[in-house]
């Protein structure tokens, strides 16, 4: 059974929702989408009747009514007769000011740390601001290229190879970013009612994906080392449609699989025979030298799919991804992008293509980053809040916190702080994770420390 909400919850997930000179189904409408877009109000969950809703509120029934009506129309929300209305964000279009698609707007004063995306690295800023050279050559075409230009492919194939992970310019599609590049990986293996098998906690724009999809999420806990396995294992027996996971850095928590156990991952799915999707992503962020290791190796070319981003490593705004896969896998894939995106931006990928070829220099950078910022995040969250614990990271943009309380109540005092935070649940397939929170690294210290009291001050 979906689980219902408690009307008094969910006002006081609301907080002060009415806003001067906005109509109240339009702030209401406002108040219940930004619930829906951070995870409070998760897809399936069923809300309150409009009675006792517009009771809680203080509102009218009718202005209940109105704001629901929008949301439904908008395709956030279902109303069926007997069963009451139940979110269902996973197949509305994305929000403007979603939590997945406008990570820096803000409201005055905000401090937003509810994600990890970095700010460019020094390598990208010297490569972006010099500007676009080598174009001359496309011109005379129709600057159409769908699984990317000839030159980036072999460029991501190198850095690929490079990295430990044989690969040719046939086995590489380059995507809008890494969240394209899931959709479509996913959208190649999943049809609606399907099950897909995911790590609990997992990246949240994953379970998006799946969400808009209509598949079945199942979650296996990851721990320190990785997925339980014996837990895998029956989550296999059930012939999933897919395994989506990260081996490597792992997002949200920051750990990686060891060798062993990610070896046991890779032969339980070829023996399952269900292809894999790997996020990829986060693998150029390691605390100490070189790359994380993936599945490649473990899992057979006809049935892993490697999704890959430049974001983390030069700059989200450059929106170049990649999938790596076997190639009659990367042409069916190339056919379901042609019909809803023709291709990259060839002035993007021709800047991708000169940032690879610095990618070494990038990472030694991102490494120095990241390790200052980890040091002053860990003194300021101990400072601030000496109970929260976190196990040790291997890399990645955040800290996994244990706040050892109920985190949407924290997130809810942190709203009314204005400081945004990304709470355990919005990366649960089961709305679990209620004690933990995604803090990001790369915040200056005097941030984090104004962010922090701030919710410190109003819990």
């Amino acid at each position: 059974m979906p689980a219902k909400m408690d009307a008094a919850e969910l006002s006081r997930m609301l907080g002060d929702w009415a806003q001067p000179g906005r109509l109240l189904p339009e702030a209401l409408a406002a108040g219940l989408l930004e619930l829906i877009d951070v995870g409070f109000a998760p897809a399936g969950s069923v809300l309150p009747a409009q009675r006792d809703c517009a009771a809680a509120l203080g509102v009218s029934r009718g202005t209940v009514g109105a704001a629901f009506a929008d949301l439904e129309a908008r395709g956030y929300l279902a109303s069926t007769v007997g069963s009451g209305t139940r979110v269902r964000s996973g197949r509305a279009a994305p929000a403007t000011d979603g939590r997945l698609f406008s990570f820096t707007h803000s409201a005055p004063g905000v401090i937003d740390l509810s994600t990890g995306a970095l700010p460019a690295s020094e390598v990208a800023r010297q490569v972006l601001t010099a500007g676009v050279s080598g174009l001359d050559a496309y011109l005379d075409t129709d600057g159409y290229f769908p699984a990317g230009l000839p030159v980036l492919r072999q460029a991501i194939a190198d850095r690929l190879t490079r990295d430990g992970v044989r690969t040719v310019p046939q086995q590489v599609l380059v995507t809008n970013g890494a969240q394209q590049a899931t959709y479509l990986a996913l959208r190649a293996l999943v049809s609606p009612g399907d099950l897909a098998i995911v790590e609990d906690p997992t990246y949240r724009g994953g379970l998006e994906a799946l969400r808009l999809l209509g598949a079945r999420v199942q979650g296996v806990p990851v721990g320190p080392g990785g997925m339980d396995l014996n837990l895998l294992g029956h989550a296999l027996d059930q012939r999933p449609a897919v395994l989506y996971c990260q081996t490597g850095i792992h997002n949200p928590t920051g750990t990686t699989t060891d060798h062993d156990h990610r070896a046991e991952i890779g032969a339980r799915a070829v023996e399952a025979e269900v292809p894999v999707i790997e996020d990829c992503c986060s693998y150029d962020l390691t605390r100490g030298g070189g790359v994380a290791r993936t599945l490649a190796g473990h899992v057979d070319d006809d049935l892993l799919v490697m999704i890959g981003s430049l974001s983390k490593l030069f700059w989200g705004g450059l929106r170049v991804g990649w999938i790596r896969a076997g190639r009659s896998r990367i042409r069916g894939i190339l056919e379901l992008r042609k019909a809803e995106d023709l291709a990259t931006s060839v002035m993007s990928q021709l800047l991708a293509t000169r940032l690879l070829g610095r990618a070494e220099e990038a990472r030694k950078e991102r490494r120095r980053m990241l390790a200052s910022r980890l040091s002053s995040t860990v003194r300021v969250v101990r400072e601030v809040f000496p109970g929260w614990r976190w196990e040790p990271v291997r890399g990645g943009t955040g800290l996994w916190i244990d706040s050892g309380g109920d985190v949407l109540a924290l997130a809810e005092a942190a709203k009314r702080a204005k400081v945004r935070l990304a709470p355990g649940p919005s990366f649960s397939p089961h709305d679990g994770q209620r004690t933990m929170l995604r803090l990001p690294l790369w915040h200056e210290p005097d941030v984090l420390e104004e962010a922090l009291g701030r919710i410190s001050a109003h819990e």
